[in-house]
């Protein structure tokens, strides 16, 4: 992506950016009950999707965003498959178009947030969810993230090409997808997000310098009638050390562990009253050396007392609606004393070049003592550890009763299977 368009796709950024960013889209780095509840108009009427095949898309074609010739621009453009991952795209120099530059999944559900700015700057946006055309009509699953190293707090995620509704059905994909972890980690469980996004993690975090191997042994187990699972390509992920970023909004401090100990604390600014930072567990989601945050964004008239227009450096993002932790040189003189920021943490340059430098996607920030609502588990980055143990496991499908179903008929499927085997006519089935 040009230099260019990487500067114009960041215009749009506050304290958090509009949307989550394919890079991940910038809204505010606020809590609950700020100015982020003034949403900003419905952009439906400027903006206009193009996606080549009609109906479902075809995911070996570009997906394009275009606004009307009217004064309208293209702030930030999101699009993000069910299990979280960005598909690159480009936006033109005069923002009035974007294109994808990678191809889709096949049989991927795909959601795209559009955020532009009217003639007078008004920020504006649009949602859009739309399928792409499976591989074949057999059931697949898209393990992620992607393979790598990540913090010990990293989700793992599963996405299914078709939706599965039923409980039953939904026993027999639970039971046949495997994770394992060397050495071996707390029990674990998935969870169901919804009818195609499935996320699991342990009941305490990983281990540290672990691997994790994800599989499917889908193949060929009818699921329901006329579905039956496919090939899935496995996954294996590492940990790194254990990384938590423990801030207390009360003390206006943030701890960093690693592996338990205590290597820095630094003074900090979290969100002020009327833009608490979000209390509890989150997720490193990625990292940006340089932001632009404007209030706008976020529906900050200009000339508020509030508003502002900032270069902002070495910033951590934790949510997709844009809480980082991030340098702020400007309110040093409240860092460790008051919180006097628009919801993200804020410390100095060195400390947040420092911080920067020794996190990576997946590591653990967590948050106490702020005026904040929890951060909720799955719509806004990976919350997924502050749900408690038994709290996750009610997500699961395999309760004593359903695994015994889904073992019945996963043995009753595979004779099925036998009945039709392997001819030519058996279907089968991203950061920022």
């Amino acid at each position: 992506m040009s230099q260019i368009s990487r500067r114009r796709r960041r215009t749009a950024l506050c304290c958090a950016l509009v949307v989550a960013p394919l890079a991940v889209g910038l809204t505010a780095c606020g809590g609950g009950g700020n100015p982020l509840a003034a949403t900003p108009y419905d952009a439906a009427a400027k903006v206009a999707y193009g996606v080549a095949g009609g109906g479902k898309a075809d995911p070996s074609k570009p997906l394009s965003v275009t606004v009307k010739h009217d004064g309208t621009r293209i702030t930030d453009v999101t699009a993000t498959d069910a299990a979280g991952r960005f598909v690159r795209g480009e936006l033109s120099a005069d923002g009035l178009s974007w294109h994808s530059t990678a191809p889709l999944s096949a049989g991927a559900h795909y959601t795209v947030r559009v955020s532009t700015e009217d003639s007078d700057g008004h920020p504006g946006r649009k949602t859009l969810g739309f399928d792409t055309t499976p591989a074949d009509a057999g059931l697949r699953v898209a393990f992620g993230p992607d393979a790598g190293t990540y913090g010990v707090g990293q989700p793992v995620t599963a996405e299914l090409s078709v939706p599965v509704k039923d409980a039953a059905g939904r026993a027999i994909v639970e039971s046949n997808l495997h994770v394992t972890a060397t050495p071996a980690a707390a029990a674990g469980s998935w969870y169901w997000v919804d009818d195609r996004t499935l996320h699991y993690r342990p009941s305490t975090y990983w281990p540290a310098d672990a691997r994790i191997d994800v599989r499917s042994t889908l193949n060929g187990v009818r699921v329901k009638d006329g579905l039956y699972g496919g090939t899935d390509k496995p996954l294996t992920l590492h940990t790194g050390d254990r990384i938590e970023a423990l801030t207390d909004a009360g003390t206006h401090e943030m701890t960093f562990k690693d592996n338990g100990k205590v290597v820095r604390t630094m003074p900090v600014t979290t969100g002020k009253p009327g833009f608490s930072t979000r209390n509890g567990i989150k997720v490193v989601l990625g990292k940006e050396q340089y932001v632009r945050m404007t209030s706008g964004s976020i529906g900050i008239a200009a000339g508020s007392s509030d508003s502002y227009d900032l270069p902002v450096y070495w910033a951590t993002r934790v949510t997709w609606s844009g809480e980082y932790v991030h340098a702020a040189p400007w309110s040093e003189g409240s860092q460790g004393y008051a919180n006097v920021s628009h919801g993200c943490t804020g410390m100095s340059m060195e400390n947040a070049q420092w911080f920067f430098e020794h996190v990576r996607q997946g590591d653990i920030v967590t948050v106490t003592h702020s005026l904040g609502d929890t951060m909720t588990p799955f719509d806004n980055g990976f919350g997924d550890w502050n749900l408690s143990w038994s709290q996750w496991k009610k997500g699961s499908a395999l309760g004593a009763e359903a695994g015994q179903a889904a073992a019945a008929n996963a043995s009753a499927g595979s004779s099925a299977n036998a009945a039709h085997p392997s001819d030519p006519a058996r279907l089968r089935p991203e950061a920022a």
